[in-house]
């Protein structure tokens, strides 16, 4: 695996660290291309990252935002990733609507997966993805020993996950692979332990090659 580690003494550096990125990114991408497709990650974390956002030097109006993963739960509920972005960032942003692409879980994960994987199919490249770690190498919800791993598709339909609820939508490897810029904030302690793991090499789904990592342990 190929990886750059940025360290910092606190999770709010980590998030004005990588908040600091996503403009970086989006001022390139604009420039560049137009556009600026930037996925989401959930998360206490990246909830900071986003409020430090709201009153970004960023041309809102070309930035397109996708999800890296979202919990089949009802539309509105609180566990999900699109409701603490819309109360971190979306709602205080001049985002269009329709620029904004919800993964809708509350349909079920294969039909979600599905329609998310589609909609991913239509664009050329995702510029800037945002992944967290879990305590058990997890990202997005790409949980190890999960035949999730293993599909495809742009995006995957994920059943039996170990942590609630089990059902859900995950944006798939070969998204993730195939994103200019994948950004990986790491912070707590009890994550201490897998970061090791994935430092000496160990197979976890959170080891996706020339990602930047953002550590605050």
């Amino acid at each position: 695996m190929s990886k750059q580690v940025a360290h910092f003494k606190t999770p709010l550096e980590v998030a004005q660290a990588v908040a600091d990125i996503v403009v970086m990114s989006a001022s390139e991408a604009i420039a560049e291309r137009g556009v600026f497709h930037w996925v989401l990650a959930g998360g206490t974390t990246p909830k900071r990252c986003y409020e430090l956002l709201q009153d970004a030097d960023i041309d809102w109006l070309k930035v397109h935002v996708w999800f890296g993963d979202e919990r089949c739960l009802p539309v509105g509920d609180h566990e999900r990733n699109d409701v603490m972005a819309d109360e971190a960032l979306l709602k205080h942003v001049a985002i269009p609507s329709n620029q904004i692409h919800r993964i809708d879980a509350e349909l079920g994960a294969t039909e979600a997966a599905a329609l998310y994987a589609e909609a991913l199919s239509h664009i050329a490249c995702l510029d800037l993805v945002l992944l967290g770690m879990g305590e058990d190498g997890h990202t997005a919800s790409l949980f190890p020993n999960n035949p999730a791993l293993s599909e495809q598709a742009l995006a995957v339909a994920v059943f039996d996950s170990p942590k609630p609820p089990s059902n859900r939508v995950s944006l798939g490897y070969k998204a993730l692979k195939s994103a200019r810029r994948r950004v990986i904030m790491v912070t707590g302690e009890g994550k201490r332990d897998a970061f090791e793991r994935v430092c000496a090499g160990e197979d976890l789904p959170v080891n996706i090659a020339d990602s930047e990592w953002c550590v605050s342990l």
